[in-house]
């Protein structure tokens, strides 16, 4: 329960941060951010703590490293959020 309030709070504050509809990337940044991805490492960690902790079995260690990693998914969500966005409006600018 206290990991979906922290991300609910971290993603309202990087909701407002970002600003995804106020201000415009350009679309060479806005394409630069839509390659960011996980490493393969890390989709398979996150996998892996997701399937332990869907048991019951996470050390709290653990289970800030999952935090961590749902952490920075929403980030990169919102991110890429922007620059499709950003992306979009450069384009109606032009039709």
């Amino acid at each position: 329960m206290i990991i979906d309030v922290a991300e609910t709070y971290a993603s309202a504050i990087w909701q407002r941060t970002i600003q995804a509809r106020k201000s415009r990337l350009s679309p060479a940044a806005a394409r630069a951010l839509l390659r960011l991805k996980f490493s393969r490492i890390d989709l398979d960690r996150a996998d892996e703590l997701a399937g332990k902790a869907a048991t019951g079995k996470l050390t709290r260690s653990e289970e800030r490293e999952l935090e961590d990693y749902r952490s920075v998914t929403t980030a990169l969500e919102l991110l890429k959020s922007k620059a499709r966005l950003s992306l979009k409006k450069a384009l109606l600018s032009r039709s």
